[in-house]
């Protein structure tokens, strides 16, 4: 029998277009966070920019569309950092429509990391509340997100090399 092949889920490298990926942040309600997703020279991902609890905000976000579908020998979300000491959420949607996240939160020690998150441990979430429905069970992603919102002013930058769905 053989065995199913890990996916990637996205690999920065210096040909990859960082504009596929969306920034979101509390400027939508009137909070004047910001940030950016750059490729580096040595082609990593990096999501960086400023937290700010100015106008009651203190979030942001980038986020990216993609098509994956998940067999039963995917188990985990392996996602390859260089961290800067800050904790942030990773997000899953499994459907386009879908108004709420699938998170989880990590923290992104300083120096390189595999951080390693159970498809099983990602819990439904809205607006910072959790949501009476089931941990994530889908046979799909469409959207993939890193989030940070830690109720503090905060510069960051979180550098990302691959995603991987193992």
């Amino acid at each position: 029998m053989s065995k199913n092949k890990d996916i990637e889920i996205f690999n920065f490298n210096i040909h990859v277009n960082p504009n596929k990926w969306y920034q979101i942040s509390d400027t939508v309600m009137g909070g004047v966070s910001n940030s950016s997703m750059l490729v580096d020279e040595n082609g990593h991902g990096v999501f960086s920019g400023n937290v700010s609890l100015e106008n009651n905000g203190g979030f942001t976000m980038t986020r990216l569309p993609v098509k994956i579908n998940i067999t039963a020998h995917h188990k985990k979300i392996e996602l390859h950092l260089i961290g800067d000491g800050k904790t942030y959420q990773f997000r899953i949607k499994s459907t386009s429509s879908q108004f709420y996240w699938y998170i989880q939160s990590f923290e992104a020690k300083k120096g390189e990391q595999k951080v390693e998150l159970l498809l099983k441990d990602f819990y439904p979430s809205y607006r910072g509340n959790t949501l009476k429905l089931d941990n994530f069970s889908a046979d799909s992603i469409k959207e993939i997100a890193f989030f940070i919102g830690n109720k503090k002013d905060e510069s960051f930058n979180l550098v990302i090399d691959k995603i991987l769905l193992k």
